[in-house]
């Protein structure tokens, strides 16, 4: 299929040519320390189940990654390699590079193809998990392509999907408007400049934050890709969860749920805490983002709102929950020097961009952690590590609640 025959809209073949001239993310030549990375059990049982909490584990599912960039296929294809992978890009230049290195890695499990999501009925199958990050937002039709992936869903599928957030992107969409308005493009000199430009932006511009933070934002990629781009827009949580619901889908969660809750970090301690908690979930999830006021993207978990009732629902708030069993989240690290009175350790989830996002526990705490293995119910944890305790169940059920919000297990059930 020619290029020129993959859309007749004029905005997607302007977004097409953006990407084939500026590919983003990076090209990379090598995923090997990915490869061993992902060759830890425990972390792909983690991630399973991220998705799938009710489901038992298996590594033999079909996922579509619709959008696929330079590299993201070629990762999950390695990540999952009894999986069957299919992607899809409307960039020749992202499928070519996303072929070198099906090639270099013999990734027999992965098929490439140059298609846009709007037409993925035409692969004539449906997937197990559908992968979809960083691409609605750059649609000439976001609900129509969002609805086309929904279709290509099984009905016990799960999808991840990402798409930017309102308030954090503020500054960018600030100089977005400085660069229409100059009429800057994205050529190589109309990037090369507006590097030089931003070394000169005043220190307290909402976007220097972002520039300080996010260093690989000066590369002529990542710039191009998040103030040149021809199509982009963002969601507040109250539209995420309106365009997640207009395609027939339903949340699910959070891939990552702290900076969200107001349970965990700097929310849990503001006077207006428990009013907070007293509203609807999504109004929840809608004043922590304007509270916080830097989330720069929004990913999460989503299903078929026709699947399975209940789909990757979990739940604490009986004892229903002492079946379930903890996996540890494999980016999770327990600080022990420097810590506050009273405090055996400090847990950490290394993905976590707030740092206000720490989860402090004592011994009793810190030994129940120590005996989550993957295998074992949270009810036998409790009755081991604490046998005599008249009040265990309601303290293992609440520690452990406070790990799931925390990010620091996921849950089989």
């Amino acid at each position: 299929m020619a290029a020129g025959d993959l859309s007749e809209r004029p905005v997607a073949a302007e977004v097409r040519d953006f990407y084939d001239r500026y590919p983003y993310p990076r090209p990379v030549a090598s995923l090997e320390a990915y490869r061993q990375l992902w060759l830890d059990q425990d972390r792909r049982l983690a991630d399973y189940h991220l998705f799938w909490p009710a489901e038992s584990y298996r590594d033999d599912f079909s996922i579509l990654v619709a959008g696929c960039g330079t590299s993201q296929a070629a990762r999950h294809a390695i990540r999952w390699p009894k999986a069957q992978v299919i992607a899809i890009d409307i960039s020749e230049t992202s499928v070519r590079c996303t072929e070198e290195l099906r090639r270099t890695y013999g990734l027999t499990n992965l098929e490439v193809r140059q298609l846009p999501i709007e037409r993925v009925d035409e692969l004539g199958t449906c997937f197990d998990q559908i992968v979809c990050t960083g691409v609605l937002h750059h649609l000439e039709d976001p609900d129509a392509g969002l609805a086309a992936l929904r279709e290509a869903l099984k009905p016990g599928g799960a999808m991840h999907l990402m798409v930017y957030a309102t308030y954090g992107r503020i500054g960018i969409y600030m100089l977005q408007e400085f660069c229409r308005r100059l009429g800057i493009r994205a050529t190589d000199a109309g990037i090369r400049d507006l590097i030089v430009a931003l070394r000169e932006l005043p220190r307290n511009h909402p976007l220097a934050m972002l520039l300080r933070e996010a260093p690989d934002f000066r590369e002529e990629a990542a710039l191009a890709d998040a103030l040149l781009h021809p199509r982009d827009r963002a969601y507040s949580v109250p539209e995420l969860f309106d365009f997640i619901e207009g395609a027939g889908l339903k949340f699910g969660r959070w891939i990552k749920q702290a900076p969200y809750s107001p349970q965990c970090g700097m929310m849990a301690r503001l006077p207006q805490t428990t009013r907070l908690s007293e509203l609807a979930m999504v109004e929840q999830y809608a004043a922590v983002e304007v509270f916080r006021g830097t989330m720069v993207r929004h990913s999460v978990v989503a299903y078929r709102s026709d699947g399975q009732a209940g789909h990757g629902q979990v739940s604490f708030v009986d004892d229903g929950c002492l079946d379930y069993v903890p996996i540890r989240m494999p980016d999770t690290i327990c600080v022990r020097d420097r810590l506050p009175p009273g405090a055996a350790a400090v847990l950490i989830n290394r993905t976590h961009t707030h740092t206000d996002l720490v989860l402090t526990v004592n011994a009793l705490e810190m030994r129940l952690f120590d005996a989550v293995d993957g295998s074992r119910r949270i009810g036998e944890i409790v009755e081991d590590v604490l046998p005599d305790d008249s009040g265990r169940v309601e303290t293992g059920r609440r520690f452990f609640e406070r790990l799931w919000l925390h990010d620091h297990i996921a849950i089989a059930s």
